[in-house]
């Protein structure tokens, strides 16, 4: 018979990227006395990665807690990047209602689209809360609206439909269940959030003399007991030092001991005796567990269905570094523990594949777009790994006997005078436009459907384009038949025709042939890209030529020239400019572009093979 838990909660935070989600999570737990005054405690507290504080957004859902009104609110927070989607999916399986997030200015994006999407297949209800309120340009009725229109798009029931709303200034800490245009917000703390909270998101459920059932929905690690199983227990209890029954992902079964058992309080996991029904837990004791596998009663086994998460859309190669260079500054270099590290990374990640290549010094890793696959790669690289990496490309399929690409949901947002540029770039690149308001503030909203090819490298060409003003965001969309082919990257590259070190005379003579990667002094080698060619094709250059000094005196000889400022290219962009003949030779203190084929005349003989 099913029995409700009134002193929990469970529930997710979901928003697209940076509309304050991680904010609100730290407002919480400061008015709920999670923290001591004068604790040192930073801002965004959640986002504990290096990579999370320096790129400004959430990579991993992380699970909190926090106690009001004798209820223990348990909060997950999830990415917004639709490339983390694995993420927010086993987010909303631990939870039974989420918190919409929605920019008062920016209003539902591409990832509000996708995240709301997950969570109301999930049949979970949904509370609206409008941030940012405090904005100059806010505009709360519209933003509203448009809510209510993304809910009917996806197909929302009456139910879902009917959800209440509460107005927020996260940053500030303050919320109300009213707003007036212009004016403040009445009220001094988020109590109206809390109390909303309490009264709307249901209490979990569960049946009474059922047997236990925990799911394993995330993974984490602890130097001194191994790997944590972050559960939520749906039925029965579980003990520490108690036999549980362990039903792998395989169909078998195995009976393992609870070596420790932890609940979350506040940013702290704390030892626990036992844990009921709607708890969120992490059990200690079970090397091998994984994600999607379920924790039962020994003598009453009954598994819960595996987690199931959206097929990768792109790919890209990862392999042993095998340039000039290799060597000189990471200390992981070969392809075993390359796969090694890959396989690490698939326990905790069910969004990616790894697949073996022609090559065995290789490996394709698939995942949900360039993002997550850049992370991945950063991560590595930070961790003392060389590597080579490839283009971005799409993954294929075929439906009904056709080739099938994924396509992407583009929204982006452009001051007017920028609106024919932009429709021209995504002209190219096959966009399809599929609406376009204007909002009277200066600013255009334009909303594409592209192929996810097209998208490769755009970003860097949009900023540049619209004078770094544009907004751009993307999600997975659906796939459509394929668009046919695309020119993406109309530039060609110039390419180091010998090895050595760079040399200002001669940088200063390429400068005029396009924009250059590299300053003097730098160590380049045969094949390496050093710059972009500002024609289409790609020029071999010398950029070691140093000049020859004679005995003859010029009038001119000591006019200063200066180099123009060279541009240092992130991971993001070498990866967004590389085509498929080039690669990026990643090390923990460098990225360099370079040929897949270093050697110059070995290109021209693949080019002319090719033509014939």
């Amino acid at each position: 018979m099913p029995a409700r838990r009134e002193d929990i909660r469970n529930v997710a935070i979901v928003a697209h990227v940076d509309h304050g989600k991680t904010t609100l999570v730290d407002a919480m737990l400061w008015q709920s006395g999670a923290f001591r005054q004068g604790q040192d405690v930073a801002t965004r507290v959640l986002d504990s990665m290096d990579l999370e504080r320096e790129k400004g957004i959430t990579i991993l859902a992380k699970n909190t807690s926090l106690h009001y009104g004798g209820v223990k609110l348990n909060i997950i927070d999830t990415p917004g990047h639709a490339d983390f989607g694995g993420e927010v999916e086993r987010g909303l399986t631990m939870v039974d209602g989420v918190l919409l997030l929605v920019d008062a200015s920016e209003g539902p994006l591409p990832q509000t689209r996708f995240v709301l999407r997950k969570a109301l297949a999930a049949q979970l209800p949904v509370i609206l809360v409008v941030n940012k309120v405090d904005r100059s340009d806010a505009r709360v009725a519209e933003v509203v609206d448009e809510v209510y229109e993304l809910f009917l798009e996806l197909d929302a029931d009456e139910h879902q439909i009917e959800f209440p709303i509460v107005y927020c200034n996260a940053k500030a800490g303050v919320a109300s269940l009213g707003y007036e245009p212009g004016q403040e917000l009445a009220g001094s703390d988020l109590k109206p959030l809390l109390d909303l909270l309490l009264e709307h998101i249901p209490p979990p459920v569960h049946e009474e003399g059922h047997p236990l059932q925990a799911l394993v929905t995330n993974l984490d690690a602890s130097p001194y007991v191994g790997r944590l199983a972050i559960c939520r227990v749906r039925n029965g209890s579980i003990r520490k030092g108690q036999q549980i029954a362990w039903c792998r992902a395989d169909g078998s079964i195995q009976r393992v001991q609870v070596a420790e058992l932890y609940v979350t309080e506040a940013l702290e996991r704390v030892d626990a005796a036992e844990a009921g029904p709607g708890e969120i837990i992490a059990v200690a004791g079970i090397a091998d567990v994984t994600i999607g596998e379920t924790l039962a009663d020994p003598d009453d086994p009954r598994p819960l269905p595996v987690i199931t998460v959206d097929e990768p859309a792109m790919s890209i190669t990862l392999g042993v570094n095998n340039s000039p260079l290799a060597g000189k500054d990471g200390d992981k270099m070969t392809a075993r523990q390359i796969k090694e590290r890959l396989d690490r990374e698939l326990v905790g990640n069910v969004s990616l594949r790894v697949r073996d290549t022609e090559r065995p010094d290789t490996y394709e890793v698939q995942g949900r777009g360039e993002l997550q696959l850049a992370v991945l790669v950063e991560m590595m690289r930070r961790e003392g790994f060389e590597l080579t990496v490839g283009q971005p490309r799409v993954l294929e399929r075929e439906i009904d006997g056709k080739r099938h690409e994924p396509v992407e949901r583009l929204s982006v947002d452009v001051p007017e005078d920028h609106v024919g540029t932009v429709t021209q770039l995504l002209a190219t690149r096959k966009g399809r436009m599929e609406h376009m308001a204007n909002h009277g503030t200066g600013w255009v909203r334009m909303d594409y459907v592209v192929p996810a090819r097209g998208l490769i490298g755009f970003r860097t060409e949009f900023l540049t384009e619209t004078r770094g003003t544009g907004i751009m965001h993307h999600v997975f969309e659906a796939w459509e038949p394929w668009a046919g082919e695309l020119l993406t990257r109309h530039s060609g590259a110039l390419v180091s025709d010998r090895g050595g070190q760079t040399v200002s005379y001669s940088l200063m003579t390429l400068q005029e042939r396009g924009q250059l990667f590299v300053g003097p002094g730098e160590e380049v080698y045969e094949g390496m890209i050093i710059g972009e060619n500002a024609r289409s094709e790609d020029l071999d250059v010398n950029p070691v030529k140093e000049k020859h000094l004679t005995n003859m005196r010029s009038s001119t000889a000591d006019v200063l020239v200066r180099l123009d400022a060279h541009r240092r290219l992130t991971l993001d962009e070498a990866l967004e400019f590389v085509r498929d003949d080039e690669s990026v030779e990643v090390t923990p203190t460098a990225v360099r572009m370079r040929k897949a084929e270093l050697s110059k005349v070995q290109r021209l003989k693949a080019v002319r093979q090719a033509r014939k």
